[in-house]
């Protein structure tokens, strides 16, 4: 009993997901010695929930990946596992006796109706109903802990990701950036990617303005302005890859970070998300439109300049019409748009 209440306050010692997951790692394997355990965080799309293997044990050893980075690699369909669908399906525990005797067992972590997490674990035949129990009861302490974190990371109006937590992800994003472009020099070779990526393919982030939203407020209240956003988020959702990270920004702003691919593609996603908001019918005022400005994350990148180069295109396209998506790189290759540099660690005066 002290064990687990020692693992229980190591779990609750952390904020970071990856760290949780690590922490929650350790307990099950040291506690209940599993055959085998995965750690699966979810992510409910339009058509399919898609399962990531963010931390487990494998024959070579474990394993913990970034729980903020969803690592296509290691991503599935949740369907295709018999035994995580039921689970899913059941909103309960789902059990399955092996072959071998032993018992593979799928907990549920819900959030809003949906999968947030599943653990999977195989256990020996002979494990007692007390060690059931305690079982139980530590992954009910973990989702939630869980719980508490995703009200923290969450804008409460909306259920995206919150401004706070985007500052988590960005960092995250250049930091592992920064981190393949220094692998690279090393090894005198090009910037590492995944297998399949195009060549080009890299991060981008986009900002997402509403156009005219103070005259939704101005003429309809702000509560309606406020059905406005929550419908925009969830036209999000659906738009976008279960990976693409999406965030409210703050007031009728949004952003979205894509993960790696190309100009090409990157373009494709955010023009169907443009078309699907302005397609979509609001309740009670009719269609509204977007504007969108995007650009390139580069491995030496500040936050604050991400954005910027962002924020010019968004201002270009709502100068040009709204209703419309700009890439900032693409605005600079047409000479539409100066560069506007500042040296580093040097302040810019007005």
């Amino acid at each position: 009993m002290l064990n687990l209440i020692n693992h229980v306050v190591k779990i609750s010692a952390h904020r970071d997901r990856t760290e949780i997951n690590a922490a929650m790692l350790d307990a099950l394997t040291e506690l209940f010695h599993p055959q085998k355990l995965t750690i699966f965080r979810c992510y409910a799309g339009k058509r399919k929930t898609m399962a990531f293997s963010c931390a487990g044990t494998r024959p070579e050893g474990r394993f913990v990946h970034n729980a903020y980075l969803p690592d296509p690699r290691y991503c599935y369909p949740l369907d295709r596992d018999p035994l995580l669908r039921r689970c899913r399906k059941e909103a309960s525990a789902a059990l399955e006796i092996l072959d071998d005797g032993s018992h593979r067992v799928v907990f549920p972590v819900f959030r809003l109706d949906q999968p947030s997490y599943m653990i999977d674990l195989s256990l020996a035949e002979e494990f007692s109903a007390d060690q059931r129990v305690s079982l139980m009861g530590l992954i009910e302490y973990f989702g939630n802990h869980i719980a508490l974190l995703d009200y923290g990371e969450s804008d409460t109006l909306t259920g995206l990701s919150s401004r706070k937590t985007f500052d988590k992800h960005l960092f995250e994003l250049l930091g592992k950036s920064s981190s393949d472009l220094q692998l690279s020099t090393f090894l005198n070779d090009s910037p590492r990617r995944r297998q399949g990526e195009p060549e080009s393919s890299s991060h981008w982030l986009a900002v997402c303005d509403i156009d005219h939203f103070k005259l939704v407020n101005d003429n309809f209240g702000h509560l309606i302005g406020d059905e406005v956003l929550i419908m925009l988020a969830r036209v999000m959702r659906h738009s976008f890859r279960f990976d693409d990270q999406l965030f409210r920004f703050g007031g009728e702003e949004f952003i979205t970070l894509l993960q790696p691919t190309d100009l090409a593609s990157a373009s494709a996603t955010l023009e169907r998300f443009r078309s699907d908001v302005e397609n979509q019918v609001f309740s009670r005022i009719g269609h509204i439109t977007v504007s969108i400005g995007f650009s390139r994350l580069l491995p030496n990148d500040t936050p604050t300049d991400v954005i910027d180069r962002a924020d010019e295109a968004l201002y270009y396209a709502k100068q040009h019409g709204r209703n419309r998506i700009e890439c900032y790189e693409t605005l600079i290759d047409n000479g539409r748009l100066d560069i506007k540099q500042i040296a580093k660690g040097e302040v810019e005066l007005f």
